[in-house]
């Protein structure tokens, strides 16, 4: 029987066999590295199924869920419009739900992260009746970290969930072990105060890696007792119970390449399917027109890229720490001096509300650099940039996607790691990868410029290290393109997770 789904899609339904297609519901947490992994997996999903929906019914269907306030950053024409409700980008459908912070602000407190939490459960409830009743109903929740409510939403729906793992397969064990018996070890390694005692646990730190130390663990176990540590804990600690108690498939942006030893040890736990590096890598996902949380100008654009045009090969300096971390003013004052100390060219990105303090003088002094030796921006496209031959260095903030991007565009790295999953991050960079160096900050956890200066140089110097760096960064290079390519281990991964869920719905 066909049907109008209520938004404008013509829809094939047969009533007596159910749903004619699997609709997969991707729901994420409102901010960058949540958003677009989950938008890539959305159109990754979608591209299983051919694309579009037939006479057969043979397509899937993915939706993007997003808060309030991220849908309407993503797209402005339609905020506050009567067509709020869904839109697309010609593969897959975005949709907003409420998290009771419509305005674009956090909670902070657990009492607003409950009001969050009851307001999502609320939002996503209907939006699962709306689909249901448009003919196009939800056939499995796809869920991104930190979205509080989701859970409780399954449960009333008698919907299965899938939960989709954005960081490190080495986090994932670490909290699993965390909330299994390890947890006092943890604590304890963590009350020492020792940024290098050394914690040993099942499955990590194996052959020629040492054990993870306390300095490399996710900073909310080691500093739990802050707002969002324990914010973030207690929401982990609920979902790895549910995780215990119904099993439901894991997928995990990683792969056996990138952190064999994490995912050898969780499979004997959880129902896992590494299906990364999860980064935008085709003209399949190279979207018509770019959506993005951040404003941006296609002339700005151009002129960033040409500048990168204008310089030799592996002899620019990328520096960005992500879209949520704020510099203080001596951060950023230290940052262009190790810039300038260094020698080499370097394209730094510095966000309009990237600075912790107003101030005019650092604002135009850090925004009026436009020179053979230096560009300043607000904002880039972090993979064309890196992807460029003329970057041969990535000062980064050590965040899971941009790890990722760095690895499949072959760049080694100064990493700068700071809070949550970012020292794992760098553990697996500096360690495990031996792709990277870590920058060190003061006791103020100020990175100095001259040991920025220090670790640009062993990165992209003519020293044996900074050498062998570069030839392994470039063998990862293919190692991880060759493991993302159409048929290759993580697009088989994603479809057993599909045939797998289909033969159990």
């Amino acid at each position: 029987m066909a049907a109008d789904d209520g938004e404008g899609n013509h829809v094939v339904h047969d009533h007596k066999h159910g749903s004619s297609h699997h609709h997969f519901l991707v729901v994420s947490y409102g901010i960058q590295s949540h958003v677009n992994p989950g938008r890539v997996l959305a159109h990754r999903l979608v591209r299983l199924g051919g694309g579009v929906t037939n006479n057969n019914g043979s397509s899937i269907l993915a939706t993007l869920a997003v808060p309030v306030a991220t849908h309407r950053r993503m797209f402005p024409s339609l905020a506050g419009g009567a067509n709020e409700t869904t839109t697309t980008d010609g593969v897959i459908s975005y949709v907003p739900y409420s998290n009771g912070f419509d305005d674009g602000s956090t909670p902070k407190s657990p009492e607003e992260w409950d009001r969050s939490s009851r307001a999502t459960s609320r939002s996503l409830s209907a939006l699962l009746t709306r689909f249901a009743a448009g003919g196009r109903p939800v056939t499995c929740v796809v869920c991104t970290l930190m979205v509080p409510g989701v859970l409780d939403v399954v449960r009333e729906h008698g919907i299965p969930l899938a939960v989709y793992w954005i960081q490190p397969a080495t986090v994932l064990a670490t909290y699993y072990h965390y909330f299994h018996g390890y947890g006092e070890l943890i604590a304890t390694a963590a009350a020492a105060m020792d940024p290098t005692y050394e914690v040993s646990l099942p499955g990590l730190g194996l052959g020629r890696c040492r054990p993870l130390r306390v300095r490399d663990l996710p900073s909310y176990l080691v500093d739990s007792h802050t707002d969002d540590a324990e914010t973030t804990n207690k929401f982990l600690w609920e979902l790895y119970e549910y995780m215990d108690q119904w099993r439901p498939r894991v997928l995990v942006n990683t792969s056996y390449e990138l952190e064999a030893a994490a995912l050898t040890e969780m499979e004997r736990h959880l129902d896992i399917f590494p299906i990364g590096p999860v980064v935008r890598s085709s003209a399949a996902e190279d979207l018509p027109a770019r959506i993005h949380l951040f404003k941006h100008d296609d002339v700005d654009k151009k002129r960033y890229m040409d500048w990168l045009r204008a310089h030799r090969d592996k002899t620019v300096v990328y520096m960005s720490f992500g879209s949520i971390t704020k510099c203080t003013k001596l951060q950023m004052e230290e940052v262009v001096q190790g810039l300038q100390r260094c020698g080499w060219p370097y394209l730094l990105v510095v966000r309009k509300d990237g600075l912790e303090e107003d101030d005019d003088g650092l604002q135009e002094m850090i925004t009026t650099q436009d020179d053979e030796m230096g560009m300043v921006v607000d904002w880039c496209e972090q993979l064309e940039v890196l992807s460029h031959p003329a970057v041969g260095c990535f000062v980064t903030h050590c965040g899971w996607n941009s790890t990722l991007e760095a690895v499949v565009s072959g760049v080694p790295i100064v990493g700068v790691p700071k809070t949550f999953d970012q020292p794992t991050s760098m553990y697996l960079m500096e360690v495990e990868w031996t792709i990277g160096v870590r920058g060190e900050c003061d006791s103020e956890g100020v990175l100095m410029g001259t040991e920025l200066a220090r670790c640009i140089e062993m990165v992209m110097g003519e020293g044996t290290t900074a050498t062998a760096m570069r030839e392994r960064a470039g063998a990862m290079k293919e190692m991880a393109r060759e493991t993302a390519d159409a048929g290759g281990p993580a697009e088989r991964n994603l479809r057993d997770f599909v045939t797998t869920f289909q033969a159990h719905t």
